[in-house]
């Protein structure tokens, strides 16, 4: 049977949709504002009796919120980012940001990753509202999650400085709605190799900055063929090993310029057991003891500089931990609980001390691409899970 048809065979609320709907007409690309996003879920918790907290960091046009339903200590946080990736160059078949439904499947940019998480929690708000619940559950919405979760960090901070201690995070990312127990750590970094100018007929005058950044990546690639020889592997991976990938380069004026400056960029993902600092510590010891000397012996002012852009931490649940367990049961999932390759902010909370596993609806299959769908199926089971935190109390120990 195909996707679709078994799409159709269940549909969620029309609460959902509707609220799905809404959320993918707020274009919320992560070069973008979100703020329209955010109010309009603050005044739809408001209508219901939910407080919200906004917080933002540097960019005035952004914020996450951190809404808390019922009362009491401890509380599950549901967890989702407000922002998508951009449709630019892509060949959509409708509107990216006008929800569109064909054969049980619905179209739009951020329908899996993660807005059909986000308008399933909101959609069960009533419900929670009036529901006897055990214990508080707690929404997430950050931003900037798409370019290193930068958005949860912020709103992580003001839970801890108000003293909320929850007792465990469901990440909504599209796992299918079967449980994630972990993904790697991934470290993006910026490098800018500096030479100096001279026509190319006198190339041994000048120091090719493009020449010396290809021998850089050559030893990043290097490493990357050392760590898939050599490393201890993970048997839940698809990816088993450690990687390392450069993805942009730039520089140079004209063929007959021995250029003065190249940059490139490139990423670490990296195995709980491989420090990525140490990856570019080890690389910061070729520059120091070969590239530079060689360069500066023609000029004084060579310099190569890395910088850091950002960090998504990896992090791992056991698979036989409280939560993970508790979340098979609310899914509803026989199966084994698995790993990812992609980040999120999972590893800020367990980092602050709250057990965090992923569970959502729709696949990773489908997102950042163009006819970005989430099946109506996945989103009713969406709503069973949530239906069963409701009436299931979580015990940790």
């Amino acid at each position: 049977m195909s996707m679709a048809a078994r799409s159709a065979d269940r549909r969620p609320s029309a609460a959902t949709v509707e609220i799905l709907r809404t959320l993918v007409g707020f274009p919320t690309v992560s070069r973008d504002s979100n703020l329209d996003l955010i109010h309009w879920v603050r005044d739809y918790l408001a209508s219901h009796g939910v407080a919200s907290v906004l917080t933002s960091g540097k960019d005035p046009g952004k914020a996450n919120l951190f809404a808390t339903i019922g009362s009491g200590e401890g509380g599950i946080v549901l967890s989702g980012h407000s922002d998508v990736v951009p449709v630019d160059g892509q060949d959509w078949h409708s509107n990216p940001f006008v929800l569109e439904e064909r054969d049980g499947l619905l179209f739009g940019r951020g329908t899996c990753d993660m807005k059909g998480f986000i308008a399933a929690c909101l959609a069960k708000v009533p419900m929670l509202a009036s529901a006897n619940l055990s214990e508080p559950v707690h929404l997430a919405i950050s931003f900037d999650e798409e370019i290193g979760c930068k958005g949860a960090g912020h709103m992580i901070e003001e839970l801890v400085a108000r003293g909320l201690r929850p007792r465990g995070c469901v990440v909504g990312e599209p796992t299918s709605m079967e449980p994630v127990i972990g993904h790697k750590t991934g470290s993006a970094y910026g490098c800018a190799v500096h030479g100096l100018e001279a026509h190319s007929s006198l190339a041994p005058y000048g120091v090719n900055a493009i020449f010396y950044a290809a021998r850089l990546i050559a030893r990043i690639e290097a490493i990357a063929a050392r760590l898939r020889a050599e490393e201890r592997r993970h048997p839940g991976y698809s990816v088993p090993f450690s990687t390392l990938s450069a993805g942009v380069i730039e520089g140079g004026q004209a063929s007959n310029i021995v250029p003065a400056l190249c940059r490139f960029r490139f990423d670490i993902r990296t195995l709980p057991w491989t420090d990525p600092d140490a990856i570019v510590a080890e690389l910061q010891t070729y520059i120091d003891h070969e590239l530079l000397p060689e360069m500066r012996a023609v000029h004084a002012g060579a310099r190569i500089e890395i910088t850091m852009n950002g960090r998504v931490p990896g992090f791992a649940i056991d698979a036989d931990a409280p939560l993970t367990r508790h979340v098979q049961r609310l899914a509803g999932s026989n199966a084994e609980p698995g790993f990812v390759a992609f980040g999120s902010e999972a590893g800020l909370f367990q980092a602050r001390g709250v057990p965090t596993i992923l569970c959502g609806p729709g696949s990773i299959e489908q997102a950042h691409k163009p006819d970005e769908f989430v099946a109506l199926d996945q989103l009713a089971r969406c709503e069973d899970f949530l239906d069963r935190l409701a009436q299931t109390p979580f015990e940790p120990a």
